[in-house]
């Protein structure tokens, strides 16, 4: 990946920026923030971390959201001030974004940013492919981690993702969570099962490194670092007759964006509980 743009130079965006660096998913990164200097100043602060860390990631600032043409990818993050972009102004920067780069990926970074996926979807008519959400990855993050707490192990060997809308409807499809190549149902039994899937409600919405994370880990697999699937907010297939809304499912993502959505396999109760959570 070459060049990656970031909206906004709040915490979530700084966050994502340094660990984007960090980790050399792309040559050059780009902070656009209207509020002065900021971005300008964040840049700086992550670049002059490159000799002690050991990246040699390029960092700039810019107050213009036309520089973000050309990126590969577009991470909206939030502002100076820590609001995230939602509504009317959120749809509005979605406009510009796609007048400025039409061929980049959007990767809205942010927790309140379901219904701007779904708006730039249903009303922008943008591509379900290059435009998602990543915040589902933190929650799944944190339920990994409360699994391997009540199992005892390491959140790395832990496989789960989640689907639904948080935080009221969220679900864990059990049947294909696993644990070092064991079947959660096998370690867990059904109470203890409930009470986290009760504790993983709980952790919504992720704070902003959980955020900048699952980001960071969308883009790593949008750049062919990685191959795992990553839980995301997708607009509903608007080729589909069915009337649904933007939910969290699994997608397995590729340079253009978003490839495919990967359903797990589902109980009967979980298959109600996602069929709800999705109707409008």
């Amino acid at each position: 990946m070459q060049r990656v743009a970031i909206i906004g130079a709040g915490e979530l965006a700084g966050a994502t920026a340094h660990i984007l660096a960090r980790r050399n998913v792309a040559r050059s990164l780009l902070i656009i923030d209207a509020a002065g200097r900021i971005a300008e100043g964040k840049a700086l602060d992550i670049a002059q971390a490159a000799p002690v860390e050991g990246f040699a990631t390029e960092l700039a600032g810019a107050t213009d959201i036309s520089m973000a043409a050309g990126a590969d990818a577009i991470v909206v993050a939030d502002r100076a001030n820590g609001a995230e972009w939602q509504g009317e102004e959120g749809l509005i920067l979605l406009k510009q974004l796609s007048a400025a780069a039409p061929r980049s990926v959007i990767v809205c970074a942010g927790t309140l940013q379901r219904e701007l996926v779904d708006r730039g979807v249903r009303e922008l008519r943008l591509s379900r492919n290059r435009l998602f959400g990543s915040a589902p990855e933190a929650l799944a993050g944190g339920a990994r981690a409360l699994v391997a707490l009540a199992v005892n192990a390491s959140p790395r060997d832990v496989a789960l993702t989640v689907l639904g809308v948080p935080p009221a409807h969220i679900v864990v499809p059990w049947e294909d969570v696993g644990v070092g190549g064991f079947a959660i149902t096998r370690l867990l039994d059904e109470p203890t099962r409930r009470r986290v899937a009760a504790r993983v409600n709980a952790l919504w919405p992720p704070g902003p490194h959980a955020l900048a994370a699952a980001a960071a880990k969308a883009l790593e697999v949008m750049a062919g670092r990685s191959f795992r699937l990553v839980s995301g907010f997708v607009a509903p297939d608007p080729s589909s007759a069915a009337r649904t809304r933007t939910a969290a499912v699994p997608m397995r993502l590729g340079p253009s964006g978003l490839i495919e959505v990967v359903i797990p396999e589902l109980s009967v109760v979980e298959r109600v509980a996602l069929d709800n959570a999705m109707l409008l």
